[in-house]
C-alpha cells in the first residue's frame, strides 16, 4: 500500500510540475515570486510523503505544513492572472467593476 501511495504522489508531483513550467513559459514569467506558490504546495506534498515514510507525523510536520501553506497563500498575489474568455465571464467582470466604482 505504501508503494502505491508513493507512486501516485510522485506521479502527481511530476505532472503538476510540468504543467506549472509550461504555464510559466506560455506567460513569459521569469521571476521567483510567481513560482513560490507552486513550490510551497509541492514541498507540502513532499514533506507529508517523507513524514509518512519515516514516521515523523506529528506536531513538527503539521507546523511545517501550516507554514508552507501560509507562505503559498501569501505569494498567490504574484500568481498568473488569466483574462476571462467567455462572454458570460466578461459580463460578470463588467458587472462587478461597475459596483466597485459605485462604492468609491
Amino acid at each position: 500500500m505504501e508503494i502505491i501511495f508513493t507512486t501516485v504522489i510522485i506521479a502527481a508531483l511530476i505532472v503538476s510540475s510540468l504543467y506549472v513550467v509550461q504555464k510559466r513559459k506560455k506567460h513569459g514569467l521569469k521571476g521567483i515570486k510567481s513560482a513560490l506558490t507552486p513550490i510551497c504546495f509541492s514541498l507540502i506534498a513532499l514533506l507529508q510523503l517523507a513524514a509518512y515514510w519515516f514516521h515523523f507525523l506529528g506536531v513538527v510536520s503539521v507546523a511545517f505544513t501550516i507554514v508552507l501553506l501560509l507562505a503559498g497563500a501569501y505569494f498567490t498575489k504574484y500568481s498568473i492572472v488569466e483574462k476571462p474568455t467567455s462572454l458570460e465571464e466578461c459580463s460578470m467582470e463588467l458587472h462587478f467593476s461597475f459596483f466597485r466604482s459605485e462604492w468609491k
